[in-house]
């Protein structure tokens, strides 16, 4: 493991005395045991942001209806203006089997950029809600849920578990100054990128059981705001960062192996597929890599920057990503070609956070207070549904709902007149 000096409180949080895997890091910064964690989680992820480890943002066997209408909105859940991508709802189960013992497999986990995090039932109601953080910026990532436990990170630099049916916190872990990505949960283990405000960052691997410190890597160089993606397969879990590289350590064994440079910061998740990283940058254009050896494979250019994280659909050979110039391209998977490309709106109509696949659809917010649904197959608009701030959240389809999350109005970040930001559902029109 590569390890720099960093600023006092770096050092602090991260003084670690050994090397590689297996460091335990109580000296690492965790806070606390609150009420213990005696629980046998599961090898993988019950669920967590964008479907799975690979971060691929495809739901095959999902369906939306092709009119929509609005079930509910529960707000109070976004009320800050940053203009990053914001966290997206995750379902706590399957959709079918109990989770926790309160509602069903079909309740939602959602966090929002107040700083809270909400347990909600398909009708909408809060099952618990617990403060995460005091930051300014609350919370920007996505919980992953690996059994009893759900894990999130917050922009205080600290990563928590939660007892999924009480909301109680488990552990917290003092990790940085900042996280703004999602965890990635494997075999005991929390994957996440963090910040320092140096500016650097580093990745780290917390023991799910107890938020002891067993890896970190402290050679990125800006703020890793990107959510990594691990590949069992190809042995390699790669994120990217503000400094524009993409940096890719050996899965399980994290020994760094190469980073690729682009022309600016990648700020989006990184997804994989095929022994392949697909991923967006600030230099207008969306890549895929090579994870054997950081090779570049195919760039293509958009009209403006891309901090959107691509969905990667290998059974259809597209690529999915949104960009700052109000597109949002299906581009093929061995070429970069572009098949299509769904306009959003002219002007400052940024498609920022992830699109969502499904079986017939592709779902991605916008800039415009809206989210959109468009045809895979040819890019055409099926229809349109309004928030009251922007959407910059990855929408999520649970039992044929889909729901959604936006920012807090103009009016309402301005002086408090108009709205704040909220959790939605939507139905087929009936």
């Amino acid at each position: 493991m590569h390890m720099t000096n960093r600023i006092a409180r770096r050092d602090a949080l991260a003084a670690i005395g050994a090397t590689g895997v297996g460091a335990l890091g109580a000296s690492a910064g965790c806070l606390s045991r609150l009420t213990g964690a005696n629980v046998d989680l599961p090898t993988t992820a019950t669920a967590q942001f964008r479907g799975g480890l690979e971060r691929r943002g495809v739901y095959p066997s999902a369906t939306v209806p092709d009119t929509v209408e609005r079930a509910w909105a529960r707000r109070d859940l976004n009320t800050g203006e940053h203009t990053a991508a914001k966290a997206s709802p995750v379902p706590v189960g399957d959709g079918t089997s109990d989770a926790g013992g309160v509602g069903d497999g079909s309740d939602l986990l959602v966090p929002g950029d107040a700083g809270v995090l909400w347990r909600v039932t398909p009708d909408g109601e809060r099952v618990w809600e617990t403060t995460v953080t005091s930051a300014s910026r609350g919370i920007h990532g996505t919980p992953a849920v690996a059994g009893e436990l759900a894990f999130v990170g917050a922009y205080d630099g600290v990563l928590s578990a939660y007892d999924v049916a009480t909301g109680d916190a488990v552990w917290r872990t003092d990790l940085g100054d900042a996280i703004g990505s999602s965890p990635a949960y494997h075999d005991d283990v929390v994957y996440i990128a963090v910040e320092y405000n140096d500016p650097s960052g580093a990745m780290f691997g917390v023991d799910a059981t107890n938020g002891d410190v067993v890896w970190e890597d402290q050679r990125i160089t800006d703020h890793p705001h990107s959510t990594c993606a691990i590949d069992r397969d190809a042995g390699r879990l790669v994120v990217g960062s503000n400094d524009g590289f993409l940096y890719a350590w050996t899965y399980p064994g994290l020994e760094f192996e190469w980073r690729f440079e682009t022309g600016n910061a990648i700020k989006g998740p990184v997804a994989i597929a095929d022994g392949s990283a697909f991923f967006g940058s600030w230099d207008a254009h969306v890549y895929r890599v090579a994870l054997a050896d950081g090779s570049e494979e195919w760039a293509t250019a958009t009209n403006d920057l891309v901090m959107s994280g691509p969905s990667v659909e290998p059974e259809t050979g597209t690529v999915y990503v949104g960009s700052h110039d109000h597109n949002l391209y299906a581009l093929e998977i061995d070429s970069g070609d572009v098949r299509w490309r769904y306009d959003a709106g002219s002007g400052e109509n940024r498609i920022v956070g992830c699109p969502t696949v499904t079986s017939e659809h592709v779902l991605a917010g916008s800039y415009d207070q809206t989210l959109h649904a468009v045809s895979k197959a040819d890019g055409e608009r099926v229809w349109t549904a309004a928030g009251v701030g922007r959407v910059t959240s990855t929408p999520r389809v649970v039992d044929g709902a889909v729901y959604f999350a936006d920012r807090a109005s103009e009016a309402y970040i301005e002086d408090g007149t108009g709205k704040s930001g909220a959790l939605y559902r939507l139905d087929g029109d009936a």
